[in-house]
């Protein structure tokens, strides 16, 4: 299970290692060309219900941590689905579904 340690905040943001591993291009990449955005997710069956959103923006410090010390392989399509919703005006919304589908896995993006 990954981690985002995002503000001043002390608690962490979990994430599936995988699934933050492609985040973390997209929100790379963004924040890189100054792009602020928000990421959106329901909360994990272990938490009480309901979802969060955050605020991305180039100055909030944002730090990965992963628990896997290999990278995982990247799927290009997971990483294209997530950067096209980091630019709508929704956000990224992450859906546990969309790291379920099947498609070519990459080493980079």
């Amino acid at each position: 299970m990954g981690l985002i340690y995002y503000g001043g905040s002390a608690m962490p943001i979990r994430i599936d290692d995988r699934a933050l591993a492609h985040l973390k291009i997209v929100i790379s990449t963004k924040l890189r060309r100054s792009e602020s955005f928000t990421v959106s997710w329901q909360h994990p069956d272990d938490l009480p219900g309901g979802r969060t959103t955050i605020w991305l923006h180039p100055s909030i410090p944002l730090r990965f941590v992963f628990d896997d010390p290999e990278p995982p392989e990247l799927n290009r399509q997971w990483i294209e689905e997530l950067a096209a919703s980091a630019n709508s005006s929704g956000g990224v919304q992450l859906d546990p579904a969309l790291f379920e589908k099947t498609g070519d896995a990459v080493s980079s993006p």
